[in-house]
């Protein structure tokens, strides 16, 4: 029985970079709204109870599968979305991502490719994929994981700014077509998490110290502090929500 609308009881949720930091916060947060989970990621472990996403998602009570995917690989994103849609999920959440660091001007072509491949392509494929059940019942929810520099350039990460601005404009563009037809569409931008993508902002002493006097909350932010954002936009309570996206970061885009 439904307990409000940010109840997700019954709903069956695809999280994609599901095995650790930020995708293992939403997925965590999903199923303790009550959501089944679909986690996707290269490396995630079969089993449900060998990843620590898998057991919290079992914890609270509800279904986990693991299914594996590499989404520098535009076939393999594409078997993916073929057999997820069978499914039907009432919700994805697009988080999968990678960032290479090199001056723009030493930037090689290969790790502009796969990074503007695994952040965005794969993400349009996979939504593509999953939309069409989702628009025939005329109900579902889409979340892509954008970034700060969906709104600002960053320092030697051109092909990650330029993907994470794309995943902006990409989540404004469907949601125009999409909102009509039931399915919202929005993006949470994450501040300075203290992730794996950050270690080396968090293990430089000058760039950490920056960063930490630019957030007025005066703390890099954690992979949790994700779970309101991503339940608010997975549940009924965002039915009339279209084409944002939400920054969580502490203040960082306010100073």
């Amino acid at each position: 029985m439904s307990t409000g609308p940010f109840d997700l009881t019954g709903r069956l949720a695809v999280v994609t970079g599901a095995r650790r930091g930020i995708g293992r916060a939403m997925a965590e947060a999903l199923a303790a709204a009550g959501a089944d989970v679909i986690g996707v990621s290269a490396q995630l472990e079969e089993d449900p109870q060998a990843s620590e996403v898998g057991r919290a998602v079992t914890a609270a009570g509800r279904r986990f599968e693991a299914v594996r995917c590499d989404f520098a690989d535009a076939a393999a994103v594409d078997d993916l979305g073929r057999r997820l849609a069978e499914r039907a999920p009432d919700i994805l959440v697009n988080n999968a991502g990678t960032i290479r660091r090199q001056p723009a001007v030493e930037h090689a072509r290969e790790l502009w490719d796969e990074v503007l491949q695994v952040n965005l392509s794969s993400q349009f494929a996979l939504t593509q994929a999953l939309a069409g059940p989702m628009l025939e019942r005329g109900s579902g929810k889409v979340v892509f994981t954008a970034s700060l520099l969906s709104f600002q350039g960053g320092i030697n990460v051109p092909g990650y700014t330029a993907s994470k601005s794309g995943v902006a404009g990409l989540t404004k563009a469907l949601a125009n077509e999409w909102a009509g037809r039931g399915v919202n569409v929005n993006a949470i931008a994450p501040g300075y998490i203290a992730t794996d993508n950050t270690q080396a902002l968090q293990d430089d002493p000058d760039r950490s110290r920056s960063i930490l006097e630019r957030i007025p909350a005066g703390r890099w932010g954690r992979a949790d502090d994700l779970a309101g954002a991503t339940v608010f936009l997975c549940s009924r309570a965002s039915d009339y929500v279209d084409g944002i996206v939400l920054p969580v970061d502490g203040g960082w885009l306010g100073r």
